[in-house]
């Protein structure tokens, strides 16, 4: 590999990695905030949070990938235009395709790594967070007891807790059972620990009493005791195995789905369309990478405003994957709309590619030139404006 195109390989390498980490962390923020009643509503804490969260990360590389190179291409090939570094390639003599193989090296390396987690890690990662969500949900300590708050477990049954320890001891406990049809019994305990045996999951309390209160008449019994287990087998909800949706299944599941899977079976359509989104996403990042170079991987003077064409690979990539998703809505897993999932990012790489090589092999045409003054002089004007100075003089 030559020294440029070690040097421009760095430059990107550097902004991609910047680029990745701070729109993956908005992303990632934004979607751990729907998931935050793990903390406030089921007992988790924020580690715990965190970690189930961080699940997501692969699958939301794979959405984030495509533009993070499309922001690190822009700013390097403009800083390389702005420091004429690209004007002094052109006039040694070199090809703009000096410039060009290391962006493709780069792409294509961004895509493979965006096919990894689209075919392998995502899944697996949105598969463990479904787990983790269902056990998270069907967590008997965590949906009952909360301290300093009266649960309803179900109709005739209410708990209480005034703490609880980080080792599982539940302090100052109060239950509250009306379920019987003739008495009220209500269990008070200065602690008490939820724990398994003979597959039964039991609420052993010690030091406390059961009064217990007929609901029609007659008078209220006290019994204190040392330890009293009460069962709670029947309380616990069905976790059962998490039903995994498409997105959540793996790529060799989607190809051969079981015979029994229900889900399959309902649902083969969304089966088959993310199956060739799968394939499909990644090559966004080879269509960007194109895209990007066709707009900005020119030679141009100062006179000639980059701003436009900024503006222009950005409009670009962004209404490519625009019409990417459009597709996606609109295909509802028709077999005779999945090609259009490849035909788009491929129709805006073979464009960006024929934009390359035709300005290859001539000048930029005489109206592309004017236009580009054009737009360069009101851009001038509007600034000189804007800060007070008279055209072509000082203020």
């Amino acid at each position: 590999m030559k020294t440029l195109e070690r040097y421009i390989i760095r430059r990107t390498v550097y902004a991609f990695t910047l680029t990745i980490a701070a729109m993956t962390g908005v992303v990632w923020a934004t979607q751990a905030l729907r998931q935050l009643d793990l903390v406030t509503s089921k007992g988790q804490t924020i580690v715990q949070f965190i970690g189930i969260t961080m699940l997501a990360l692969p699958f939301l590389v794979v959405i984030v990938a495509p533009f993070a190179l499309m922001i690190a291409l822009i700013l390097v090939l403009n800083a390389l235009s702005g420091d004429s570094e690209l004007i002094v390639i052109d006039a040694s003599g070199g090809s703009r395709f000096l410039v060009l193989k290391p962006v493709m090296l780069f792409s294509v390396v961004v895509m493979l790594l965006t096919a990894s987690m689209s075919l392998y890690f995502a899944p697996m990662g949105l598969a463990q967070l479904r787990t983790e969500i269902t056990r998270v949900r069907a967590d008997l300590v965590a949906n009952i007891v909360k301290p300093g708050r009266f649960i309803t477990v179900e109709n005739g049954l209410t708990f209480h807790i005034r703490n609880r320890t980080g080792k599982g001891t539940l302090d100052g406990l109060l239950l509250h059972d009306t379920r019987d049809e003739e008495t009220a019994f209500t269990y008070q305990a200065e602690t008490g620990q939820i724990v398994e045996a003979a597959d039964r999951t039991l609420l052993v309390m010690q030091n406390g009493t059961i009064q217990r209160r007929p609901k029609q008449e007659g008078d209220i019994s006290i019994v204190r005791f040392q330890s009293y287990a009460f069962d709670l087998s029947n309380l616990i909800p069905e976790a059962g195995e998490p039903v995994f949706k498409a997105s959540e299944r793996t790529t060799a599941n989607l190809l051969a789905p079981g015979r029994s899977d229900a889900y399959a079976l309902k649902n083969p359509d969304k089966l088959d369309q993310e199956l060739h989104e799968r394939f499909s996403q990644p090559l966004y990042c080879l269509s960007f990478g194109l895209i990007v170079f066709a707009f900005l991987g020119k030679a141009r003077t100062t006179r000639q405003g980059r701003g436009l064409a900024v503006l222009g690979a950005i409009c670009a990539c962004v209404l490519l994957r625009t019409t990417g998703f459009g597709v996606t809505a609109v295909s509802g897993g028709a077999d005779a709309l999945m090609s259009l999932l490849y035909v788009v990012p491929v129709t805006g790489a073979a464009l960006a590619l024929l934009s390359i090589f035709r300005e290859q092999r001539g000048a930029e045409p005489k109206w592309l030139t004017d236009l580009h003054l054009a737009v360069q002089d009101r851009i001038d004007a509007l600034s000189d404006r804007l800060n007070g100075r008279k055209p072509g003089g000082a203020a």
